[in-house]
């Protein structure tokens, strides 16, 4: 028999909280982290972004350690993942497994071209691990813009394997001069707020997060259950997405398949919808394929702006505060329908009970993740 998966804990530290009650009173009264940034260190010309305040994260960490060699995303990593660590008391042990789930890790560390080694993806794991005294040794999932909802993927499949009993996971990005120059050089940055799924949408809006979730066999203080998963690569080209949503469409499949339930049955999803001209309507192609067109349908970016490896994994903790408290949150920044397909874009917030939840991601490469949740009664 199959082991039921479940997450238990979860935190995120974003610029509109540092804990999860406070993002979610944020997201209700409609408040964004997005704002216009001047910061010719990170750009040279103006440019909207949700980045979280220096003052503010260096106050939250010194409470936690005195120690001041971290960098800023080691900093948001430990926020996110101490008050769970706490809380759930497991002792960490040859059962329990760490993962760490980020796209570009430590890359301002390039910019100092004698000190490259912490831009080391396993080494960034390993400083997060040592601080917290893991004794598994670190698995990364890095895996463009999936990386966050990927390694839920992963840990429910650890579990269910009987690898580990439980699994700890940790995502992050910050905004870089890096990362900004790379959207930027697409021309896929917009010139405003993003607008997900809008007939006006121009564009991307980048942001900074980390997140953290307890994923168990545990049912015992369930949040939530995990059913279903699937990660489909499209392989349709290093940055476009499929133009009839392939790989999205065969990873959602792949998730009601194992849930053992039908697209009808979903109640609420939580998209990507990053407000790129492509990504959106690949989105809405691959909802329609699937018979998902109904279903109340999301994207968070409006409020936190892409965040790269961080955003699936925080877009679930966020996702799974709806399915609690039966609630439907505004997907930010949306007016009219700009895809070629109909989908139920969120208009406002509303109470709605919520028992299957599913959260979808799609990325650079062709890569595409879902995953299905379902409430625990």
């Amino acid at each position: 028999m199959i082991k039921e998966v479940y997450i238990t804990e979860t935190n995120c530290i974003t610029p509109i909280g540092f804990d999860v009650a406070t993002n979610i009173k944020n997201i209700g009264d409609v408040v964004s982290g997005i704002q216009l940034h001047h910061n010719s260190l990170l750009m040279k010309t103006p440019f909207y972004a949700s980045i979280i305040k220096d003052a503010d994260l260096d106050l939250a960490f010194a409470k936690v350690t005195p120690a001041t060699h971290y960098s800023r995303l080691e900093k948001m990593m430990i926020l996110a993942l101490e008050p769970i660590l706490k809380k759930a008391k497991i002792v960490l042990n040859e059962r329990t497994a760490f993962i760490l789930s980020t796209t570009k890790g430590n890359i301002t560390a390039l910019e100092n071209q004698n000190a490259v080694e912490p831009a080391y993806l396993h080494l960034l794991a390993k400083t997060i691990a040592d601080f917290f005294e893991f004794k598994t040794e670190p698995i990364v999932v890095s895996n463009a813009c999936v990386s966050g909802v990927l390694s839920v993927s992963v840990a429910k499949r650890l579990v269910q394997s009987g690898a580990y009993d439980n699994v700890f996971i940790v995502a992050g990005d910050e905004v870089s001069a890096f990362v900004l120059s790379g959207f930027n050089s697409f021309q896929a940055m917009s010139d405003l707020p993003c607008k997900p799924y809008s007939l006006n949408r121009t564009g991307v809006t980048l942001g900074e997060a980390a997140a953290a979730v307890l994923v168990s066999k545990d049912k015992e203080n369930a949040k939530i259950k995990i059913i279903g998963d699937g990660s489909i690569n499209d392989a349709n080209h290093i940055s476009g997405p499929s133009r009839t949503g392939e790989g999205l469409f065969r990873s959602i499949e792949s998730a009601l398949a194992e849930a053992q339930i039908n697209s009808n049955q979903v109640d609420y999803i939580s998209a990507h919808g990053t407000a790129t001209p492509f990504n959106d309507e690949m989105e809405a192609i691959a909802l329609n394929r699937l018979g998902l067109e109904k279903v109340p349908v999301n994207s968070l970016k409006g409020f936190y702006g892409h965040t790269l490896g961080a955003s699936g994994l925080l877009e679930t903790v966020i996702g799974i505060q709806s399915v609690l408290e039966n609630k439907l949150f505004v997907s930010l920044g949306f007016d009219t329908l700009g895809v070629s397909q109909s989908i139920n874009v969120i208009e406002k917030n509303e109470n709605k009970s919520i028992h299957y939840f599913l959260k979808t991601a799609s990325g650079f490469g062709g890569c595409n993740t879902a995953v299905l949740f379902e409430k625990v009664n």
